[in-house]
């Protein structure tokens, strides 16, 4: 067997992998799909009967920018953006097709979407992060808290970003193999297993700063990854019943995503009036 690619600190004592047949959960993504159309369903026919009923109102929120997962791209959080949108949040797409390349330089592109949207929304901005997007959010927070006002993590190991299902390690080793033959922005070896990745971990192991608000979502029927892992000690942590990818579907997740957002804005705006009148 080939030695795994991912540094040992990727994968701290009392955290492990999920094991093999863990990825059986994943099969669950199915009925999570139907859920989300059988709402969209409704909702659809709902406006129907009521079709001089105004839709919601746009509110006072922030804007939401959408970070997708390892091998992910934007479309797959097309419909978490899409309901988000229906209650009235302004989302951004982060402009990445397949997040398959060196963490640190996703982290500058993500920093570069975040700066063009609080310039043009004049406010900072909420991150709702799926897998690896979630943690590049975390660690986004940390360095860039004047452009970051919450984070929402959905399934993110931020406390052992190794302790993955060993399918995904095969991946990432699939990727570190077409770098060696020169095919650009894949991950290297230096991503998962030097000092580019021992930089992404230490930063996403800081505290967050107290004025960005924190809520991460994990499930214990999640598939791919240590759910114990995506529950950081800073964060107000909700618990879904969702397998690993149908995080980015299923409604339940979606209303859990929706809530944390307004919630984040309330704390604040409640924090702001108290320092106000103090």
């Amino acid at each position: 067997m080939n030695e795994s690619p991912l540094a040992s600190f990727l994968l701290p004592e009392g955290y492990r992998r999920p094991p093999v047949v863990a990825v059986l959960n994943e099969a669950r993504i199915a009925g999570e799909a139907r859920r989300y159309a059988t709402r969209a369903l409704s909702a659809r026919l709902e406006r129907r009967r009521t079709p001089y009923v105004a839709g919601p109102q746009a509110r006072d929120l922030d804007p939401v920018l959408l970070v997708p997962g390892f091998l992910a791209g934007d479309y797959t959080l097309r419909f978490m953006a899409a309901a988000l949108r229906k209650q009235g949040m302004r989302t951004y797409r982060s402009h990445i097709v397949a997040n398959v390349g060196c963490t640190l330089d996703a982290a500058h592109l993500i920093e570069q979407r975040l700066e063009a949207i609080a310039n043009k929304r004049g406010t900072r901005v909420q991150l709702v992060g799926h897998s690896l997007g979630g943690m590049l959010a975390r660690g986004i927070a940390v360095r860039r808290p004047d452009l970051v006002s919450g984070i929402v993590t959905m399934g993110s190991p931020m406390l052992a970003p190794a302790a993955h299902h060993r399918a995904l390690t095969a991946g990432l080793g699939g990727l570190i193999a077409l770098s060696k033959v020169g095919v650009p922005r894949t991950m290297t070896v230096d991503c998962v297993g030097g000092p580019c990745a021992r930089e992404s971990f230490e930063e996403s192991r800081q505290p967050v700063p107290a004025d960005v608000a924190f809520t991460a979502i994990y499930s214990r029927r999640d598939g791919i990854v240590d759910w114990r892992a995506c529950i950081d000690p800073t964060a107000t942590a909700v618990e879904v019943r969702t397998s690993h990818v149908g995080m980015v579907m299923d409604p339940a997740v979606i209303t859990a995503v929706t809530e944390a957002l307004v919630r984040h804005r309330g704390a604040r705006e409640e924090t702001q009036s108290w320092v106000a009148s103090a």
